[in-house]
């Protein structure tokens, strides 16, 4: 029924700011498209603490950055001068391509209000045929994306297609991407027609197969097999796969099929090759030391990368 449970590793990146890194880890670098997920918070800080949780403009390529809030708000910039402001049940959906710069800056004390920060950011890797398109933005409102409710059960669709539901956010590989709140009792099973699937425990905790699993978990299903997961007390869930795309090298915030590329994508953001946001240039995250890591090392955690 499952082929691996992945434990987060967290890391304090400053004084009430912790994240928790789920993928990529060493036994399971990707699932479906995804080789990236971060859970960040809660973070209850005082307003004047909000400037230290600010990420700096840096690159990626490769990739799609996918951010979506429980609480809080968070104002994103880029090198194609989009500035958005997302909020609880939006999406961020930031295509990198051949490269782009991006910040997150918390620059509002309503960023806490209604409760603490807290967000679920992914990586959604591209296929080899759009790693170098041109990078792209998009923000989409809770009202465009599908929302089904049961007895018990309540799911966002955030991305792909599931359970019948589809969405117009622009995905560039079959995958799904859902946000799921269960009651006590509340049972629930996962999208068929995928290879590669799983359960991210937020909150809470779920029993499969008579196995209780708990908040931080990620749980990863065997293909071909309908589990049912039941939840043991309220609960929220990121359910999340699709179809695996190969082999991808990833070092820092660069992703691609060929390790040459990440070493071409170093080199651009050292000689300032990568334009910075035009609205959120005055400094920037350098380039990190090597340290020999090989290009397929799991990064350490870190703040909405």
């Amino acid at each position: 029924m499952l082929d691996l449970v992945i434990e987060a590793r967290q890391a304090a990146l400053s004084p009430g700011f912790d994240v928790r890194r789920i993928l990529p880890f060493r036994l399971r670098r990707m699932l479906g498209p995804f080789i990236f997920m971060d859970h960040a918070g809660p973070v209850t800080v005082a307003p004047a603490q909000l400037q230290s949780l600010d990420v700096l403009p840096h690159p990626h390529i490769g990739l799609s950055t996918v951010s979506y809030l429980f609480g809080g708000q968070v104002t994103h910039r880029d090198s194609l001068g989009v500035e958005q402001i997302i909020r609880p049940g939006e999406v961020n959906w930031m295509t990198a391509g051949s490269g782009i710069a991006h910040s997150e800056r918390f620059e509002d004390p309503a960023t806490l209000s209604g409760g603490a920060l807290e967000m679920i950011q992914t990586w959604v890797a591209l296929p080899e045929k759009d790693e170098e398109a041109a990078p792209a933005f998009a923000n989409y409102q809770s009202e465009e994306l599908p929302i089904f409710t049961d007895t018990g059960v309540w799911m966002r669709l955030i991305a792909g297609d599931a359970f019948g539901l589809r969405n117009d956010v622009k995905t560039h590989s079959p995958l799904f991407y859902l946000h799921v709140v269960l009651q006590a009792g509340a049972r629930f099973g996962l999208p068929r027609g995928y290879p590669e699937r799983g359960a991210y425990v937020a909150k809470g905790s779920v029993e499969v197969n008579g196995h209780a699993y708990s908040a931080g978990q990620l749980l990863v299903f065997t293909a071909g097999l309908d589990p049912v997961l039941v939840a043991r007390e309220p609960s929220t869930l990121m359910l999340l796969g699709g179809e695996p795309l190969g082999e991808r090298f990833i070092w820092w915030n660069f992703v691609s099929s060929r390790r040459e590329r990440i070493d071409q994508a170093k080199a651009d953001w050292q000689a300032g090759r990568i334009a910075l946001p035009p609205n959120d240039n005055a400094e920037f995250v350098p380039l990190p030391p090597d340290k020999s890591r090989p290009a397929g090392s799991s990064p350490a955690p870190q703040a909405l990368s």
